[in-house]
């Protein structure tokens, strides 16, 4: 069986493509209706404008830009990102990762030509999204990007602090610092206060205990923070700078960019980048959290949320975000980008579509123009400590352990540095030129060692072999004497054509000579052997599988068990058993995480999405030491399997009960859809000895209440009138295997008995297959003889087999 499934709907031998699509009755098509808004969109665009709003006029305060362009920004974002954006979920607008990048564009150049540089960064978005070329900046270092918020975080943290203190921020984070010791000395009481209960509820309104922090914990806690703050402030009469926003007959709109050339092209690279990396990546996380919602996925029957979210087109959404920027540079508008927090309320506040992202904007909107006197009453030190708290939260320690534990710390701190001291662009340049040293310096550390055990002679290479590993690999290889044993392990997923050539040139060599020579890897995708050849199938297995088992090693859990050390000595009682266990559980889930998951996540995430449409049903036993995906080379999603205690199928009326089998059948027959069921014995069956064994009478047990439904294969091997199952070249080794042969013809004569099956055979819908497994041998055996034949010929691993 192949591992890789042509799509049933595209194959042309299908003669019934569309059976294979649950669920197999679809309603007829309605009519067009009138455009309507889901109340789930109302409520989480209400939800989403109660955050943005605080948030827009905190990030506009700290950029130095006037209040309402944070306010412009929110508005486009939301209508214009949300309604041409590839993200449907993902909330634009002004984004705390362009608060230093603004700051100092407004700096150096003002307001005006920053909105100019805000629409010329728009316009190369445009570009970029019409190249398609939004995957290549998923290709940016995580450590890179985690790095540059980190930076942003700091900076804007030490900015905001100075007025959270009642003073006034300098336009460096050097400067900032050296500012804070005479700011400390002079601070303003009436602010430090707002600003101080402005933190205290943001921190402590998620954190309301019982079923009233429940209903409590639907107010946002940043519009929590910012309007107690405001109430505290209006009731205490404290003086205090406020909000300003004057008449929007006088805002300012874009102008024409003034300053010198090279500066301006730099500014419009720094704001395309900031802007494209942030939302890119914001529209993948948005992704990760819509697969958490089933409901967005294929839709919940009866819920009345029958939307379908797809994944995030990325180069869409880089044309929708450079569209709000060209529109909100226009107006006057901060730079647009998606915003996680916002985005991330959004999906949990239940949106099913983008007309909850363009309903926020909308909210803004409305906001802007009718609650003006209402705004007017925000202490900024209340804005500030709100738009703190966030570049603090920037700096995540989740990030931190990350690349800790993919070793790019120094990538992350030299990015982090970078921005602090010397700007967005300039940190980003040199985390980029730290990451592709950390990158070559990996690509070039490989270790070889050479040591002889037992006679055979162990090359171990770790790391990738290029060719600047070959003399040393050289080196290794010319020390292993003529007509040795040895065993060549890569420890690594890359091998280049020079490392390769060298590596066949001495094994042929040193076969030649009368050695032998065993080539290895522990991980998967590590490939020694001639390319695969795709012309016949592109398909390759899952995970090398190796025998990891083959003996437990010595930990203090398993010290004291006979054979743990070779040695017998005093049981630790189960707690030591359990505590192995565990480890053993703990160690192979980490190697899949680490080895195997990287291969499958992709072709996981399609099943996800698609739901199971296996082939097969495979009914097997449930011993352990057949591995099903193994022994017919197959992966997630291929096999239906069933596996009980000697692989029974009882008849119909007979289960005394127990439903499960059939039940597993008439769900793979009649709702799966299945085309083959494959009933597979194997060689030194517990449950056909015990078969065997069996005594009638006496009490009967669990198992032996389930084995009964084994005697009408005792009662076939004793018949003889039909004629005995039996293996093409060899007879059965013993009684035991008999009965096994015996069992699985039996039992698709059960199978045959089930309605559901005798339908689709009728219909010529379903065939039935039996297979024997030899273990020891590693043989696989199929059912080949005519019906009440029962031969069982063996599968040669010939390449001319039928796909």
């Amino acid at each position: 069986m192949s591992a890789c499934v042509p799509t049933r709907a595209t194959d042309p031998s299908d003669s019934n493509p569309t059976r294979r699509v649950h669920p197999p009755h679809s309603p007829p098509p309605t009519p067009p209706r009138r455009f309507r808004i889901a109340g789930a969109d109302v409520s989480a665009s209400i939800a989403v404008f109660l955050i943005a709003l605080p948030l827009s006029l905190g990030i506009a305060l700290a950029t130095g830009a006037p209040l309402q362009a944070g306010l412009v920004a929110a508005a486009v974002g939301g209508i214009v990102a949300g309604r041409l954006g590839g993200s449907p979920l993902q909330v634009s607008g002004p984004a705390a990762g362009l608060t230093v990048v603004t700051a100092d564009l407004i700096h150096r150049y003002g307001w005006r030509t920053t909105c100019a540089i805000t629409v010329l960064a728009g316009v190369v978005q445009l570009g970029l999204g019409c190249l398609r070329v939004a995957r290549t900046a998923l290709a940016v270092s995580p450590a890179i990007v985690h790095g540059m918020l980190a930076g942003i975080g700091v900076t804007i943290a030490v900015a905001q602090l100075h007025i959270v203190l009642g003073g006034t921020p300098q336009s460096s984070v050097l400067d900032n610092l050296r500012g804070l010791p005479a700011q400390l000395a002079r601070l303003q009481p009436a602010a430090v206060s707002v600003s101080v209960l402005t933190l205290a509820l943001l921190f402590l309104w998620p954190r309301i205990p019982g079923r009233a922090g429940q209903l409590l914990r639907r107010i946002p806690a940043a519009l929590v923070a910012v309007a107690g703050a405001t109430a505290a402030a209006s009731f205490a009469g404290l003086t205090l700078p406020k909000v300003d926003l004057p008449s929007w007959s006088s805002h300012a709109l874009a102008g024409l960019p003034e300053g010198p050339l090279l500066g301006l092209a730099a500014a419009v690279l720094t704001t395309t980048l900031v802007c494209s990396v942030q939302s890119l990546l914001g529209a993948v996380a948005v992704d990760k959290l819509v697969a958490g919602r089933p409901d967005l996925i294929s839709g919940t029957p009866g819920s009345g949320r029958s939307a379908r979210v797809g994944r995030s087109d990325l180069n869409r959404e880089l044309l929708g975000q450079g569209a709000a920027n060209i529109v909100s540079g226009t107006l006057g508008g901060l730079p647009v980008a998606g915003v996680a927090v916002r985005s991330s309320a959004n999906v949990q506040a239940g949106a099913v579509s983008r007309n909850s992202t363009v309903l926020h904007g909308v909210l803004v909107v409305i906001a802007a123009l009718l609650m003006v006197p209402v705004l007017e009453f925000i202490p900024l030190a209340s804005l500030a400590a709100l738009v703190m708290a966030v570049g603090i939260q920037m700096v995540s320690l989740h990030h931190i352990r990350t690349v800790t534990r993919h070793r790019e710390v120094p990538v992350y701190a030299v990015t982090t540095l970078g921005v602090v001291l010397f700007g967005v662009l300039e940190g980003v340049t040199l985390g980029v030129a730290v990451a592709v040293g950390v990158a070559l310096h990996r690509l070039t550390r490989t270790r070889i060692t050479h040591h002889e055990r037992e006679g055979v002679h162990h090359v171990h290479v770790r790391g990738q072999l290029t060719f600047l590993a070959v003399p040393r690999l050289s080196r290794a290889l010319h020390l292993i004497p003529h007509g040795a044993d040895t065993v060549v392990e890569l420890d690594g997923s890359f091998m280049d054509h020079a490392a390769y050539e060298s590596l066949q040139d001495w094994q042929k060599t040193h076969t030649a000579q009368g050695g032998s020579v065993e080539l290895t890897g522990r991980r998967p995708g590590t490939r020694i052997a001639e390319p695969y050849d795709s012309a016949h199938c592109r398909c390759r297995p899952w995970t090398p599988w190796r025998n990891h088992q083959c003996e437990r090693p010595y930990t203090a859990s398993t010290a004291g068990h006979p054979g743990a050390s070779g040695e017998p000595g005093a049981a630790q009682g189960p707690s030591a058993d359990r505590e192995s266990s565990g480890q053993e559980l703990a160690r192979g889930i980490s190697a899949f995480q680490r080895n195997t998951a990287p291969i499958v996540r992709g072709e996981l995430a399609r099943l996800a999405r698609e739901g199971q449409q296996p082939d097969q049903l495979f009914l097997t036993c449930a011993d352990s030491r057949l591995v099903t995906s193994m022994i017919t080379s197959s992966g997630p999603g291929d096999l239906f399997v069933v596996r009980n205690v000697g692989n029974l199928v009882p008849l119909p009326g007979e289960e005394s009960g127990d439903d499960s089998v059939a039940a597993a059948i008439e769900y793979a027959v009649d709702v799966l859809k299945v085309r083959s069921i494959t009933v597979c014995g194997h060689s030194g069956c517990g449950a056909m000895q015990a078969l065997l064994n069996s005594e009638p009478g006496g009490t009967r047990t669990p198992l032996e209440r389930w084995l009964r439904h084994g005697l009408p294969s005792l009662e076939r091997l004793a018949d003889d009138t039909r004629p005995w199952a039996r293996l093409a070249g060899r007879a059965p080794a013993d009684a035991v295997e008999q009965l096994c042969l015996t069992n699985v013809v039996q039992q698709l004569e059960h199978l045959s008995a089930h309605e559901s099956v005798a339908r689709a055979l009728r219909e010529g819908e379903l065939e039935l297959h039996g297979m024997y497994f030899h273990v020891g041998e590693a043989q696989a055996y199929l059912l080949t003889g005519a019906d009440g034949d029962g031969l069982f010929d063996h599968v040669e691993a010939a390449a001319d087999l039928p796909a």
